[in-house]
């Protein structure tokens, strides 16, 4: 297949194409500062790789996206671009949770003997908080076990009792992060993996995804999000500034 995927809902910006060259699947991938500083370099760099791999919008079987959750504005941004150049080159968008990367990622890379297991994916939510899911693996084939959600790091222990089949991985980029506060449920048998949502991951889950009938068009294409207010409009940011100035002065009068 011809695939052009990326991730942008960490701190680490990951894009990459695949195609097919002489019958062999190739991959040509680039990282770079995800987030709210890839806005600037996003299209550009995918616009590199498809002309690396000689490759054309109108020839990609689905534009990839990474939904999350994860950064706010980076989802926005990603999910922005997926659409804008699925919808002009007329192909379907596969969004992608950024967690199922993280768990592929985590299978590929510690379980590559395991033909079934189930890994729990955490990345860092900021804010003392923690986004997590579970999911099991049979061959490539991927269920959801449990959906993303939010989680301190205090309560992943109750959350990960709750699940019926021990993780035979741990998969993210909270281990350090939180390492004072992660429960004892972390002090296993099973490996923790540090790993991020890559789009080479994505790649690799792309076929069966799509098999499923997962992929939409462009319209259609919308993010994860677990938190329901993580921005704040302008109209709001103004009236927060004029009552801190009517605050201020309410302050001086009285002084």
């Amino acid at each position: 297949m011809n695939l052009l995927a990326f991730d942008n809902s960490t701190d680490v910006m990951s894009m990459a194409v695949s195609r097919r060259v002489d019958g062999v699947p190739r991959v040509w991938q680039h990282d770079g500062p995800g987030g709210a500083l890839a806005s600037s370099g996003l299209i550009q760099g995918l616009l590199d790789l498809l002309h690396q791999a000689d490759l054309s919008l109108h020839h990609l079987d689905a534009v990839c996206f990474g939904s999350g959750p994860g950064s706010f504005t980076g989802l926005r941004t990603a999910c922005s671009v997926a659409q804008g150049l699925a919808f002009g080159a007329g192909v379907p968008v596969l969004p992608i949770p950024s967690l199922l990367a993280v768990a592929e990622e985590a299978r590929h890379s510690a379980l590559p003997h395991h033909s079934t297991g189930q890994v729990i994916a955490l990345l860092d939510a900021r804010m003392e908080e923690m986004y997590g899911a579970s999911y099991a693996f049979e061959g490539e084939r991927w269920t959801d076990i449990q959906a993303p959600c939010l989680l301190s790091p205090a309560g992943l222990q109750e959350w990960e009792s709750a699940h019926a089949r021990r993780s035979d991985a741990w998969a993210g980029n909270v281990f350090e992060v939180y390492a004072d506060r992660l429960p004892v449920c972390l002090e296993g048998n099973a490996p923790r993996v540090t790993a991020l949502p890559t789009a080479s991951a994505m790649l690799r889950l792309a076929p069966g995804l799509m098999a499923a009938g997962l992929s939409v068009a462009a319209h259609q294409a919308m993010p994860i999000y677990i938190r329901d207010k993580v921005a704040k409009t302008t109209e709001e940011r103004a009236v927060e500034k004029a009552e801190k100035i009517r605050l201020a002065a309410s302050v001086a009068t009285h002084a």
